[in-house]
């Protein structure tokens, strides 16, 4: 009998992965809610081989693009793309994107039919903290500068504590791509984020304050044992204060008494780490600048494999990048 692929509602792909703490936070269905209200259609896909939820984005003329963020589940099944093909063939693809959840030097050789795409949506490589050892022991592993930054922080007044104020957080999103030249999602995007998340225990929002006054924001995510630092911004006032330094201490902080082993810092530029240390002080631009504060918490840089594409139409790849280009 032939294996079948079954697409699934969010509520049954959400009671799947109940199962499957290790499945990463891109896989649940909050994200896909997520994705949904911003233009993307899930397509959670659970088959006997695997599973795995996929966005479909929607091109002119009929074709989607479609998309697995930080999937399957798990990675790197072969038999599980051909039945993935089976169900999205209705929606005429021009390729499948896939990012998948498993280092570059711990991946196998990707499934037959998969082929470097020469572009991601996620930032490719990152810095892990490790949240096992002691507080102490974290903080011992750390540049000296940094730990220096966190302790002058606390000493002169700066508090963290959890913050709802989503509108106070969009404001200073707005200030800090403004100052360091990113772009920032709308407003809506962060409150529906935080009110997919929260109310599970999967986000929690952090503001940094000194005298009553908000200075720095994160938004920290976490599922199973694991923990990412996706959404931060700062005001330019005070920033003599080193509020950052301490907000991200808090949050692993947070993140370890909640049971996380890890603490993903989320991009840094796609270099190795030679090329990192050798250059940081000069290169400007880019993430260079978020390298430079990202390397002082003691983590390791890691790099995901891929991404790959499985592409259904010849020159797909090369249109959908002429395509974006002209967006």
């Amino acid at each position: 009998m032939a294996q079948e692929a079954t697409v699934v509602p969010l509520e049954a792909w959400e009671a799947f992965l109940q199962t499957r703490p290790q499945a990463h936070v891109l896989q649940t269905a909050a994200w896909a809610r997520l994705k949904a209200a911003f233009g993307w259609k899930p397509l959670p896909v659970i088959t006997p081989v695997g599973a795995a939820l996929v966005l479909l984005r929607p091109l002119p003329l009929g074709f989607h693009v479609a998309y697995i963020p930080k999937g399957p589940v798990p990675p790197w099944e072969p038999a599980l793309f051909p039945l993935l093909d089976r169900v999205l063939r209705p929606y005429r693809p021009l390729f499948l994107l896939v990012e998948p959840d498993v280092w570059e030097e711990e991946a196998p050789r990707p499934p037959r039919g998969l082929r470097p795409a020469g572009f991601a949506i996620q930032p490719p490589r990152t810095i892990v903290v490790d949240l096992t050892p002691s507080e102490a022991d974290i903080l011992a592993r750390m540049k000296q500068k940094t730990r220096y930054n966190i302790r002058l922080a606390a000493r002169k007044g700066v508090q963290v504590r959890a913050w709802e104020d989503l509108g106070g957080f969009y404001a200073m999103l707005q200030e800090t791509a403004q100052r360091d030249g990113f772009a920032v999602h709308p407003k809506a995007y962060y409150e529906k984020a935080y009110r997919l998340f929260a109310p599970q225990g999967m986000a929690r929002l952090f503001v940094a304050e000194h005298e009553d006054e908000p200075l720095a924001a994160l938004m920290v995510f976490r599922r199973g044992e694991r923990a990412w630092y996706f959404y931060g911004a700062s005001r330019s006032h005070k920033r003599n204060l080193m509020p950052t330094y301490l907000l991200q201490w808090e949050a692993m902080r947070w993140a370890k008494a909640q049971g996380c082993r890890t603490y993903d810092l989320w991009g840094v530029p796609d270099f190795d780490p030679e090329t990192l240390e050798r250059e940081f002080l000069q290169r400007r631009g880019g993430l260079w600048g978020v390298y430079r504060f990202k390397r002082g918490f003691g983590g390791q840089v890691r790099r995901a494999a891929g991404p790959w594409a499985r592409v259904y139409i010849p020159g797909a790849l090369w249109f959908y990048r002429l395509y974006r280009r002209m967006l």
